[in-house]
């Protein structure tokens, strides 16, 4: 099987309660960087009745390859025992060489109706084009978050971002290049600016890139998420998920980045 369908098997078997398919597919020492989800893979299926009980499952809504990566956009459902009854997610699967599940993050905030831009945190194309332009896009995004998002050289942002068209589904931020500086503008004004201060990852698949990220906001440590959609040469789409980097009531010690 291909890394797309061993994840999707994995994954599928987890909503069916399918342990045997589990084992049979992944790792015994799998390795979990959900903050609040114990390590292993026994650990794991040990918290299968919870999302039963809740009746907790995963929409998804994009998956992408990138060498030994999945990385995925989902709606979680039900799902309270993470926070809250709906959820958005980015979930990253990284399958060895044997072709086991091996290790999972990923990055989890509240499914918001009204957003500013009139679109939701999840829809959007979902095709991927322009495989051959994949390492092009990669090093356009993580070039775009060095310069804008961690202030190397922020006048730089018409070189990435599309000023004709450019979808966002923050849903604090409205669309355009517009939405993009009156967010800046607010955010600035009360001292409350998103700091990015280093880059963990960088993972795409043909005109989609997702920059896996650290930084400051709100006064407290974030994992930033940020899936960019290109298209000749520039940003034309931008997905996130933001959420505290917790110090209490941790699972293990695994952190939420050691990619």
């Amino acid at each position: 099987m291909k890394n797309k369908e061993i994840v999707g098997t994995f994954l599928g078997a987890a909503m069916k309660q399918d342990t045997a398919t589990m084992r049979q597919v992944a790792n015994a020492d799998y390795i979990q960087h959900n903050p609040f989800v114990p390590t292993g893979l026994e650990p794991f299926i040990g918290l299968l009745p919870v999302l039963k009980e809740h009746g907790t499952y995963a929409e998804n809504v994009r998956m992408f390859q990138d060498g030994d990566f999945v990385f995925m956009h989902n709606i979680w459902k039900n799902a309270k025992p993470f926070g809250a009854d709906e959820m958005v997610a980015f979930d990253i699967i990284r399958v060895d060489k044997n072709g086991k599940v091996a290790e999972h993050w990923d990055a989890m905030t509240v499914l918001v109706k009204e957003t500013a831009s009139g679109r939701t945190q999840t829809d959007g194309p979902t095709t991927v084009e322009d495989l051959d332009k994949t390492e092009t896009n990669k090093a356009l995004a993580k070039d775009l978050v060095e310069d804008v998002l961690m202030g190397k050289n922020p006048s730089n942002i018409t070189k990435y971002i599309s000023s004709e068209e450019y979808h966002q589904h923050n849903p604090q931020i409205k669309d355009g290049l517009s939405g993009i500086m009156e967010a800046v503008q607010y955010l600035t004004s009360q001292n409350n600016m998103f700091q990015y201060t280093k880059i963990h990852k960088v993972l795409g698949e043909g005109n989609f890139v997702l920059v896996i990220s650290e930084g400051k906001w709100n006064n407290t440590n974030n994992v930033f998420y940020d899936l960019l959609r290109f298209k000749d040469g520039k940003a034309v789409e931008h997905w996130d998920v933001i959420q505290e980097i917790p110090t209490e009531g941790l699972a293990h010690n695994n952190g939420m980045f050691g990619f």
